[in-house]
């Protein structure tokens, strides 16, 4: 299996597709993702049900996933984020990092593809407009002009790139603070190593410089 396979993505931490733009951090916004909530409240005749409405969570948001996926006839389905997993598989509800990214990698009609959003500050949100996307991908074949195989066409999957988890390049753990100073000499080390006319090659300096790149992103925005 290669990278670009679904069944070759981590579901933690986030493999990002190689080529797919990112949303600069500073770009970022809150979603508007919601989800339903009833509570048995007691009262002076017995138990009354009340609703709330509150900001979608992960665990709803991977389950609304799972089920357009489902609908989708979509196989080998892959959800990746930067939050570590449950038992079950799924990210947890209780983790907030900084990349809040999601990509899911599937296959439809034995084709593997990905789609992938960081637009917003929250994971769930994320994990939910890829759920409410691949819902209104999968209304265009009410109307009768196109099919979803003409929808998900430029959607192919990309190989995951794994320059995006910058801190595994570089040797920092994950719970550590780095500074942009330790980036550029992690860096530099790297890439005296990398470097083609030192032994590397121009596919290790490339992936070297991804790496730099969005740790720079992330800690300067």
């Amino acid at each position: 299996m290669t990278a670009t396979t679904p069944e070759a993505v981590a579901r933690y931490p986030l493999e990002w597709p190689a080529g797919w733009v990112r949303t600069p951090s500073y770009k970022r916004t809150r979603g508007e993702f919601r989800q339903t909530k009833h509570d048995l409240v007691p009262t002076a005749t017995g138990v009354e049900k009340k609703s709330r409405t509150l900001a979608v969570s992960v665990l709803v948001a991977t389950q609304r996933l799972e089920r357009q996926l489902e609908l989708l006839a979509a196989t080998a389905p892959v959800l990746s984020t930067n939050i570590s997993l449950r038992l079950d598989g799924r990210p947890r509800s209780d983790e907030d990092p900084k990349d809040p990214g999601a990509a899911v990698y599937f296959r439809f009609k034995g084709k593997a593809t990905v789609l992938a959003c960081d637009r917003y500050l929250r994971v769930a949100d994320n994990i939910a407009a890829i759920a409410n996307h691949i819902d209104a991908l999968r209304r265009i074949e009410r109307y009768g002009v196109g099919t979803i195989e003409q929808a998900l066409a430029g959607y192919k999957a990309l190989p995951a790139d794994t320059a995006a988890d910058w801190r595994a390049v570089f040797g920092f753990a994950r719970d550590v603070r780095v500074s942009v100073d330790e980036v550029q000499s992690a860096y530099k080390e790297r890439a005296r190593k990398a470097h083609p006319d030192r032994g590397g090659s121009d596919d290790a300096m490339a992936h070297i410089n991804r790496a730099r790149d969005y740790a720079l992103a992330e800690l300067t925005h």
